[in-house]
């Protein structure tokens, strides 16, 4: 699958079904770093309810949504967003995933250097973080190729699906170190 093959969309054009559907799909695959996500998206109701949460956060520039969609089959195939959002200091966190059969293909490296442009240049934030359970291999390669700085390990940080404490790596960005060259 090439970049020709997806496109990104944004929560505006998407349908409660849609991210149902998504997050159904990926049960297994995101169980245990996505738990408060398959939590209010665990009925067609809660996703319903989940989109339109997400779609007043974006009105009140609290948070920004990002879907990657199969251009073939106009199926949701991966979701990022931008939460977290601390305009006094000037920073945010990207949450991720792709669909498991899509992984491996560029699609979260592309959607993060999507979310990374947008975060500096259009929000004019100053630093882009990520949090990831210690055990997600996969998001810290992401962190790392976009030249993130693991910046810690938060210990107990983060309650995974079967309700397990675990350590958090802790990655940032500076917009002085972001080049958009690399892209």
């Amino acid at each position: 699958m090439s970049f020709t093959d997806w496109k990104i969309d944004r929560i505006e054009n998407i349908h409660p079904e849609e991210f149902y559907k998504l997050i159904d799909k990926n049960r297994n695959h995101i169980g245990k770093t996505f738990p408060v996500t398959l939590a209010n998206s665990d009925s067609l109701k809660k996703a319903g309810d989940f989109i339109g949460v997400s779609l007043d956060k974006e009105k009140n520039k609290e948070g920004f949504y990002f879907y990657a969609r199969d251009i073939k089959t106009n199926d949701l195939i991966g979701y990022l967003c931008v939460k977290t959002i601390d305009y006094r200091i000037s920073k945010c966190e990207l949450g991720y995933f792709v669909d498991e059969d899509f992984q491996g293909k560029g699609i979260t490296s592309k959607m993060v250097s999507d979310a990374l442009e947008f975060c500096f240049n259009e929000l004019m934030l100053n630093k882009v973080f990520i949090c990831t359970s210690e055990i997600n291999l996969a998001s810290q390669r992401i962190a790392l190729k976009h030249n993130f700085k693991q910046e810690g390990i938060l210990r107990d940080e983060f309650r995974n699906g079967d309700g397990e404490l675990q350590n958090t790596v802790y990655f940032g960005l500076l917009k002085s170190e972001y080049n958009t060259n690399e892209r």
